[in-house]
């Protein structure tokens, strides 16, 4: 008997928050640490010899344990980058899960100084975006994160006090990114416009990407479970509460909230994730009644032996090219995604430079 393959999913972690764009910056005034050297004195006349100063050669110190002294390399609008900044910077690279906000050019010596420096600028001109933010705003990314790591607000919780931090310090953390994607729509993502003829020439131009070759599902599901052996009374009630779960569902309830409070499959964790499958891999009963949906569509409630499914096609790829009406949108965001991260480059180097003080000590 052929069955939907209930798999577990490697769980996600949550959201980093940080500035997710990679930017170094070429043009930065005042970064090269030789750039400011003061001139040397002039010279001076060498003293004379004094012949009974070679009879006693003073001891070499003695080694005093000890970490290097933290100094001053640079500013950012008076807030101090030190020798201790670099270094904490530097380890991240070397560190699994705790990558560098920003890529670094190793053949530059002074790669981890542009990075700190850059990133400060961003988290100085960001506070200027916080009036732009509300509480509402930082709620739904807080119920993103909590969606796509497929945990609860008390899970959230509890993985925060298992990593030190408070819920108020992550709400604060989310606020300042929050604050920062504000801000990058505003001064890069608004101002790219994407004409439709260059999705329509990309779509021209990349047949393979938008041809599908094997049919296939990705689904989702709600399970109310019906027990071996179930009296007609337990079938009954079932299937009761699975009709509940559609309305509700028909109503504009949230799949992945639904299926964490009413599933009894191991899915419920994952919001009722489940996969992708292969027409040949799905119960003949579950695939009648999917066979026909679209990509968002949810099945009517269907019985097998197991209980009762409400299934989710969250993408149906069938055999054939798709049509540029249904990628033009995955195209748009592409370009888009694509043209940010170079505009976003020229808006730091051009325009954000000049509304900060950096100075570098040598």
């Amino acid at each position: 008997m052929k069955h939907p393959a209930f798999k577990m999913a490697a769980p996600v972690g949550l959201a980093a928050l940080a500035i997710l764009l990679a930017a170094g910056c070429s043009t930065m005034r005042s970064l090269n640490p030789f750039a400011h050297k003061t001139a040397a004195p002039a010279a001076q006349p060498a003293p004379t010899p004094d012949p009974a100063a070679d009879a006693y050669t003073p001891p070499a110190p003695p080694e005093v344990p000890g970490k290097p002294i933290d100094t001053v390399v640079a500013s950012v609008d008076g807030q101090p980058v030190t020798t201790e900044d670099i270094q904490k910077y530097g380890d991240k690279a070397t560190t699994p899960g705790m990558g560098p906000q920003f890529q670094t050019n190793s053949n530059d010596p002074n790669a981890i100084l542009k990075a700190i420096i850059t990133q400060k600028m961003l988290e100085n001109e960001a506070g200027k975006f916080a009036d732009k933010v509300d509480d509402g705003e930082v709620d739904r990314y807080i119920a993103n994160v909590e969606n796509e790591a497929h945990i609860n607000d008390a899970q959230l919780r509890q993985q925060l006090q298992q990593q030190g931090m408070s819920y108020d310090d992550f709400r604060a953390k989310v606020r300042r990114q929050v604050e920062a994607m504000t801000m990058i729509d505003q001064e890069v993502r608004q101002k790219i416009v994407i004409p439709d003829s260059e999705i329509a020439a990309y779509y021209k131009s990349h047949p393979a990407d938008f041809t599908v070759s094997k049919e296939q599902f990705q689904l989702a599901q709600i399970l109310v479970a019906v027990p071996k052996g179930a009296s007609p009374d337990q079938v009954a009630a079932a299937r009761k509460k699975a009709d509940k779960i559609h309305k509700l569902l028909v109503n504009g309830g949230d799949f992945a909230a639904l299926a964490m409070k009413y599933s009894d499959d191991d899915s419920k964790t994952k919001g009722g994730e489940l996969g992708d499958f292969a027409p040949d891999d799905i119960n003949d009963q579950i695939l009648a009644g999917i066979r026909n949906l679209n990509d968002g569509q949810i099945s009517p409630v269907i019985q097998t032996k197991y209980g009762f499914h409400i299934i989710k096609v969250e993408e149906h790829q069938r055999p054939g090219e798709k049509p540029l009406n249904e990628v033009r949108n995955q195209i748009r965001d592409k370009l888009m995604s694509e043209r940010a991260k170079e505009e976003f480059q020229k808006w730091v180097d051009t325009d954000l430079i000049k509304n900060h003080y950096v100075e570098t000590v040598q």
